[in-house]
This record gives structure tokens, sequence and C-alpha cells, in this order.
């Protein structure tokens, strides 16, 4: 039997609804799961990314953590994809690129609507935020993009299929037309 190819999944600044969508091929997942093994993912408790052939990256970077696991995901991915709009362009969570950092850690921590006990929250152990939500070919080399909010099950299938085939994915029409 062929050695299974080896997949890591993570979310970064985003909503978890590409990780959704993957799961959503359903019982297509079985037969996955004869080609391939899950490292880092929702499926696993693996907390860090080892050697793999293909890793998928859900959300934006916007801190100094995210930073990290991208950098981890590049340095042990043969293959690595941004997945959705928001690890492509930095989605929804980039609309805070507008506004300064600080103003908008005061309207949500301190001058919001319905804010008890206003503070800034200074814990250590929290990451570091960065300035402005970036995508993630902006700090790493991304080798594919699967464009969508969240990408189709459907997307996920086709893209996956080409690369355990050692094929190129490419999308035909009807898998990214949104009319």
């Amino acid at each position: 039997m062929a050695a299974k190819i080896k997949i890591a999944t993570t979310s970064l600044a985003g909503c978890f609804g590409c990780h959704m969508s993957f799961l959503d091929i359903d019982e297509r997942l079985l037969k996955l799961a004869d080609s391939v093994e899950f490292d880092r993912s929702p499926l696993t408790d693996i907390e860090h990314c080892g050697p793999c052939d293909i890793g998928l990256i859900e959300g934006g970077v916007c801190n100094s953590e995210n930073v990290h696991v991208l950098r981890e995901f590049r340095a042990n991915c043969k293959i690595l994809i941004a997945v959705g709009a928001c690890a492509i362009n930095g989605g929804l969570p980039a609309l805070r690129n507008f506004f300064k950092l600080e103003d908008c850690l005061l309207e949500a921590y301190q001058d919001g609507i319905g804010v008890d006990n206003p503070q800034i929250p200074s814990d250590p152990e929290l990451p570091l935020l960065l300035d402005k939500v970036r995508p993630v070919h902006e700090i790493v080399k991304i080798d594919y993009f699967m464009p969508g909010c969240p990408p189709s099950a459907d997307v996920f299938w086709h893209y996956l299929s080409a690369l355990i085939e050692g094929r190129d994915p490419t999308l035909p029409y009807e898998l990214v037309h949104y009319d």
C-alpha cells in the first residue's frame, strides 16, 4: 500500500467557516481517509504542524501567534494553500485596517456601547496584535489559492483530489461562479 498523504490545517484570523465547509464533504471524508492522514487539524489533538505534504491555511494574519503558526506551516508543508477570502486578502477581519489599532481597541473594550468594566486586555499570555490584518501571502510563499467565503465542499474535494492524484488543481467555472 502506498504511503498516505499527510495534511495539516489551521485557522488564523477567520471565522472557521472554511473548516466547516471542508467538513461538509460529508461521506467523501471516508474516501479521503483512504488516501490521507491528518496532522494538525480540528480532527486531531496535534498542537504543532509536523512534516506534511499539504497545508491548508484559513484566515488572515492579525497577531504574532498567527505569524508563528503560518511560518511553522510553511517550514513543514511541501504545498501550502491559502483557503478562503480571509487567507487570500484578509477578508472581514481586514476591515479594521481602515482604522488605527488603538481606536479599534478603545471602541471594543473601553468606549463601546454596553462595555462593563472597561479595560483593554493586557495579559502577557495574549499574542501581540499586528497593526494591520495581512493576507497570508504577505508573510510566506503560498503555492495555491482556494477562493470563496467559504470555498464550497466541492471546491475542497476538487482541490484535494487533484493534489492527491499529483495534478495541479484548477477550478472549473461551475465551482467558482457566484450567480
